[in-house]
């Protein structure tokens, strides 16, 4: 790249915004260094953290890649790498396997470099246009103005250098558009060129928020980036393949790197996914539902009741059903001599509150493990509180004589804690697709084995630990946070070893 391009990703932030809530605690040693223990794993998965720069400078380095073989402008170079998704290799088969470069060219919305002007560019060419008239007019803001104030891209439109100015400040500052600002023309698709935006644009702000988006894009257009969610850290984690494993940013926050939530092992992103967006529908009126509403009798849709009369009708299009809202039996006997609505008919009872049991019994199910689910997501932050206090009695030991060393097991302890309310978090969620099965019993089993020796735990880091009861209480603690980890490890080396061997059935 030449240094004007160069100059393009100086001073970068990235402009990254974090996404979700996060339950992420980490706890300062005695020379004042923030860590936390990364979650134990099976064969180490590489991953490298990128700061802003970093990341500035990876994306430069890939165009340089590029451009080492195709030897095309760099800016243009960077318009295919993102329509490539970043993926270089891809890009260059495709661009010495295609049989029509021009097409490929076309596709990435970029007029071919290699293209000579006037023999098929549709328009007249701009460069030709500026060499046989002193003059021309805007067709923005129609003004006729001296050439040289003039300007366009290869596809040939041109403006005026103001109205080019006020349209990418717009397009970048109003709309948020960086990546596929295209021509201001109608009905023109040609994409803006980095160096066109920075030439044109001159307003500091509005090229940094440019850079800011540039580099948004290569981060998540490009499968082997993702920004840390974690709020306020612009750090970006880099990796070599993709895969359902955890990363821990410079900042401490550990998440999945194939799907950006917090690690939920022993549950798979594709069940987390469903269970996030059933938590989004389902939680805040499931309560509601269960106490104000009845299933229609024909098609099970939910309905509410909202007025007196007991006659209803159901919306559902495909269904129309007309029941009673008291007997949810048919409509039209009611009213006949011989109808009863007041009476009691096994039969029809039994058939109504089967269809009414089920739903009922769907929605109890869900609350279940919502509950739970909901339950050590609230214990988790208030381990928070936990580490705050355990810290403090910390210090108070050691001006009572005992080393740094020795009190190291309480936070251990509180490490372990964690973890394993986590990890017992999304296992609820893995138990709620679950189908039973022989295996799902043990595992089953073994959740209540991590559960119970885990609030055993908690229990005894919020006893008031003094002086004259500390050697029994760090021998309990130190059992008991050992034996919550080698449980939380069971269960978690179980549920894998029923991936590997199919042994999990799901629940649709």
């Amino acid at each position: 790249m030449d240094s004007d391009e160069e100059n393009l990703y100086d001073d970068v932030d990235s402009g990254n915004e974090s996404s979700g809530d996060d339950v992420d605690f980490a706890m300062e040693d005695e020379q004042g260094n923030s860590h936390k223990e990364r979650p134990t794993e099976v064969e180490e998965y590489p991953f490298e953290v990128l700061s802003t720069e970093e990341i500035v400078q990876h994306m430069v380095d890939c165009i340089k890649d590029v451009n080492t073989v195709v030897e095309i402008p760099a800016t243009i170079t960077r318009i295919l790498l993102n329509h490539f998704r970043w993926d270089k290799e891809k890009l260059m088969e495709k661009y010495y396997d295609s049989q029509d470069q021009d097409q490929l060219f076309s596709e990435a919305r970029v007029v071919s470099p290699f293209r000579k002007l006037g023999t098929t560019a549709k328009v007249k060419p701009a460069t030709r246009r500026a060499s046989t008239s002193a003059a021309e007019e805007c067709e923005i803001c129609f003004k006729t103005l001296q050439n040289e104030l003039m300007t366009g891209l290869e596809c040939g439109h041109r403006f005026c250098v103001q109205c080019w100015g006020e349209y990418l400040t717009t397009k970048i500052m109003e709309e948020g558009v960086g990546q596929t600002i295209a021509c201001a023309a109608h009905g023109c698709d040609i994409l803006v060129d980095d160096a066109t935006v920075m030439r044109l644009v001159r307003d500091s702000k509005v090229r940094l928020k440019y850079q800011h988006l540039i580099t948004n894009s290569f981060v998540e257009c490009n499968r082997l980036l993702r920004w840390c969610p974690s709020p306020d850290c612009n750090n970006a984690i880099k990796v070599t393949h993709v895969e359902c494993r955890p990363v821990t940013c410079k900042c401490n926050h550990t998440f999945c790197f194939a799907c950006g939530e917090n690690w939920h092992d022993p549950v798979k992103c594709s069940l987390l996914r469903k269970w996030i967006k059933k938590c989004d529908d389902d939680s805040e009126t499931s309560n509601w539902i269960a106490a104000n509403t009845k299933e229609c009798p024909k098609c099970q849709v939910t309905i509410e009741k909202d007025g007196g009369c007991n006659h209803m009708v159901c919306k559902n299009q495909s269904c129309k059903a007309d029941f009673c809202w008291v007997c949810l039996g048919p409509w039209d006997p009611h009213g006949s001599s011989w109808y009863n609505c007041n009476r009691y008919d096994e039969e029809e009872a039994k058939a109504a509150r089967d269809a009414q049991e089920k739903s009922r019994s769907a929605l109890q199910r869900y609350l279940f493990y919502c509950n739970r689910y909901m339950n050590h997501m609230q214990s988790l932050k208030f381990e928070s509180k936990l580490y705050a206090s355990i810290k403090e009695k910390m210090e108070e030991m050691q001006q009572h004589n005992m080393s740094w060393i020795e009190v190291q097991f309480l936070k251990k302890a509180v490490d372990i804690l964690c973890q394993c309310r986590q990890t017992l978090m999304y296992t609820y969620v893995f138990a709620y697709y679950l189908k039973k099965n022989n295996q799902s019993v043990i595992f089953e089993d073994n959740q209540r084995d991590l559960e119970s020796a885990t609030e055993t735990l908690s229990e005894y880091l919020e006893r008031d630990i003094t002086q004259e009861n500390m050697a029994d209480i760090k021998q309990k603690v130190q059992d008991k946070y050992r034996y919550c980890d080698s449980r939380r490890k069971v269960l978690l080396e179980h549920v894998h070893e029923g991936y590997e061997k199919d042994w999990w059935l799901y629940n649709e």
